[in-house]
């Protein structure tokens, strides 16, 4: 590490809010904005503060000469560029950013981007590294169906770029599908956005920030008010809200006139504590799709469940709309669906308005509403095969191994001895192997286990959370 920040600071990469310094004597690229420092329950390696640091200060400079991205690889390297160029229309831009990745790699030590690319993760936990085994284990249909069409892509991306990689001279070990799942989830969880390639840049230093979810600070009282309104005034409120958004992350960083990506503190932050940096709006799915890791409070988090395709379709909402709040309540365009769809169809179009602006058609026609989510939720939750308190003493289970140095002690003395074999079967073992401590292999994948487990159980958390909604709404309703 002490190597990559002086490696990073001789090519300008620099924490100070004045201007960087060239010097080639620099020690370090950080320590007047930034340190890294290790937050084992928050991330792992990241940024601490180095001072007290303000809301929207500049805390990382990173010239274009430090990003690694596919046209100053071509630039380096005229083959490269050739071949590449020949093989353009056929290739997308993600696809050339992570065959030049792998020619970095391949070159070793020759590589101008050797001690950025020896510094990065050595394997990933993004969806599209699950194995059939933790794929299955998300439980939900939706999700497994994420999953399976993320992996089938990247193996069809990698068939595509396998002629130009042979064209390149790639040794075999870079041939391989694992090599190219390892670059392609390198450039899925570290890019960062700039205007001239879609597939981003490699920014190093600029890519140990941890994640930080865009700030929530509306109430759950708020949102039951702005729900409420006018369905057009809704959609102006939300392009408001998206543009103010967009602006805030803004803050976070940016690639600028100054030729360099710069990153802001998104807050004021204490000396010592985590600087973290927001990626953008995500669900816990979509955090393990693209990242790797999901959040145990998310305020982003969206629960779908299968619906009468008729409620799809009857409004004007985009089924993504349609979702459960972590809090158990409907999203508002799942609420006026279900008040539509619990309306005779001769009278839809002459209450759709008063749909429309949030407000209860009527005692009857709400309890049906209620009572139609609720069982949907019950029936979701009762097709799936475990609970979700189950599912928080396997994950308990899960990071106990991780750390067991007595496994099969912990497996024998665990009720999850069941799962544990066919785990071990689906890796071609048993609980009589002979090893003291489980391979490497095998704590990675219970590592993925872990994330499979943590999302499905959030997920029946949320869809048992809604059911409690329903049931204490339907009282109410009763009572009056």
């Amino acid at each position: 590490m002490e190597a990559l920040l002086r490696w990073a600071a001789e090519l300008g990469v620099s924490d100070s809010p004045s201007a960087p310094t060239t010097s080639t004597t620099t020690s370090s690229c950080l320590g007047r904005s930034l340190v890294v420092a290790d937050f084992p329950a928050a991330g792992g390696r990241g940024f601490a503060a180095a001072r007290d640091l303000r809301r929207g200060e500049l805390v990382l400079r990173v010239p274009r000469a430090a990003l690694l991205t596919s046209d100053r690889v071509m630039a380096d390297d005229p083959r490269i560029a050739s071949c590449v160029d020949a093989h353009r229309p056929r290739l997308s831009s993600i696809q050339r950013l992570i065959v030049c990745l792998l020619a970095e790699v391949g070159k070793g030590k020759s590589s101008g981007w050797y001690l950025y690319l020896s510094q990065l993760p050595t394997y990933y936990t993004i969806l599209a590294t699950f194995n059939n085994f933790e794929i299955e284990a998300l439980q939900a249909d939706d999700a497994i169906w994420v999953a399976q069409k993320v992996l089938s892509a990247v193996r069809s991306e990698w068939e595509e770029a396998t002629p130009l990689m042979r064209e390149l001279d790639f040794k075999p070990k870079l041939l391989m599908f694992k090599t190219w799942l390892w670059a392609f989830a390198t450039v899925s969880s570290r890019t960062l956005h700039v205007a001239w390639d879609d597939a981003g840049c490699l920014c190093p230093i600029g890519d140990l920030f941890n994640y930080a979810a865009p700030d929530d600070d509306t109430s759950s009282e708020e949102q039951d008010t702005e729900e409420a309104m006018k369905y057009q005034e809704r959609n102006v409120m939300l392009e408001e809200i998206k543009l103010d958004s967009s602006s805030e992350r803004m803050t976070d960083g940016g690639y600028e006139d100054s030729n360099a990506y710069c990153l802001y503190a998104r807050k004021r932050y204490r000396k010592g504590e985590q600087v973290l940096l927001g990626y953008g709006t995500y669900t816990n799915l979509e955090l393990l799709e693209h990242y790797g890791f999901l959040l145990d409070e998310n305020p982003n988090e969206k629960t779908y469940i299968q619906l009468d395709s008729e409620l799809c379709t009857m409004g004007t909402w985009p089924k993504d709309s349609l979702y459960i709040h972590p809090n158990g309540h409907p999203s508002f365009a799942l609420l006026c669906a279900l008040r539509l769809g619990s309306t005779p169809t001769n009278r839809r179009k002459s209450f759709s308005h008063q749909i429309y602006s949030g407000s209860m058609l009527s005692v009857e026609n709400e309890l049906e509403v209620l009572k139609r989510l609720g069982s949907k939720c019950v029936e979701t939750l009762q097709q799936l095969p475990t609970t979700a308190e189950l599912d928080g003493r396997l994950i308990h289970f899960l990071r106990r191994l991780q750390n067991s140095t007595n496994w099969r002690a912990d497996v024998e003395q665990s009720s999850f001895g069941q799962e544990f074999v066919v785990f071990l079967r689906f890796h071609s073992l048993d609980l009589d192997c002979t090893q003291d401590q489980l391979p490497v292999r095998l704590l990675r994948s219970l590592e993925r286990w872990e994330l499979a487990v943590r999302w499905r159980c959030s997920y029946k958390i949320a869809l048992t959370k809604c059911v409690l909604y329903c049931k204490c709404l339907i009282n109410e309703l009763s009572l009056q």
